[in-house]
């Protein structure tokens, strides 16, 4: 299987640049702003479609074997999966901020095997092959690790799959055992920065496998912890995700209740 992950590998890192690129001239001309509301806080603009379907069109040609699950297309059950994200961050993106990503993952054998997201913004391409390590635009990361929670910054997303009461009583949680504390808008993003230990964790009380799973792979092979992300059926139906320093592991496990 390695060489033929190696070879979607590549491959994954190869539509990501394209991706961006569209992404890229969209953010700057505000051309693709025009915007849907899938749900409260929850959009897709005319970027995130063409994105989608370029994604699509590219990896069916290349693996036609493969099962492809996104965001914005849905998808079915396959042994072998790309799990993508258009760009993660679409309010941002629509908004003119620059902080969104495009995820791709591809999942096979039970385990993520390799994962990219990629900053169009900032030309930041982070990449994870199971067991071969993680990289930032070629360069090996190791996450962060603080002494104390005084020295921790934690991106806690927040979502409305769960009641707003639980999280903001996470954020009190944190932010009363000493933490630092931000809302990036964009999982991906955020779990790529704790990778390369610009911060010290991430955790979101729902989330779903477009969001996390390249991500959560730069973690560990950054040396991280990641919480067990498609335990009961979280691939398909979205979890709880918490990716930290090792340090932080059994005190953020007991302040988040995600184990």
């Amino acid at each position: 299987m390695s060489e033929e992950t190696s070879r979607r590998h590549q491959f994954a890192q190869e539509i990501a640049r394209e991706a961006g690129a569209i992404a890229r001239r969209y953010f700057r001309s505000g051309d693709g702003l025009r915007v849907t509301e899938k749900g409260a806080h929850d959009l897709v603009t005319q970027a995130d479609l063409e994105i989608d379907r370029l994604l699509i069109k590219r990896l069916t040609t290349m693996f036609p074997e493969d099962g492809i699950l996104t965001e914005e297309s849905g998808g079915i059950a396959a042994q072998r999966l790309w799990v993508i994200d258009p760009i993660d961050g679409t309010q941002n993106f629509a908004r003119g901020i620059a902080h969104f990503a495009i995820s791709i993952a591809f999942h096979a054998d039970g385990e993520t095997q390799c994962g990219v997201i990629y900053d169009p913004v900032s030309e930041e391409m982070f990449t994870a092959q199971r067991g071969l390590g993680a990289f930032l635009n070629g360069n090996r990361l190791h996450v962060r690790n603080p002494a104390s929670p005084n020295q921790a910054i934690v991106d806690a997303g927040y979502s409305l799959n769960r009641p707003v009461s639980d999280y903001a009583e996470l954020v009190n949680r944190l932010l009363c055992a000493g933490y630092g504390f931000l809302q990036g808008g964009s999982a991906a993003i955020g779990l790529a920065q704790v990778a390369c230990g610009r911060t010290d964790a991430y955790c979101e009380l729902f989330l779903n496998s477009w969001d996390v799973l390249a991500g959560l792979l730069l973690i560990e092979e950054a040396g991280g912890w990641v919480s067990d992300f498609t335990a009961n059926g979280g691939l398909y139906h979205g979890n709880a995700v918490l990716a930290c320093a090792p340090p932080l592991r059994d005190q953020l496990s007991q302040l988040s209740r995600i184990f």
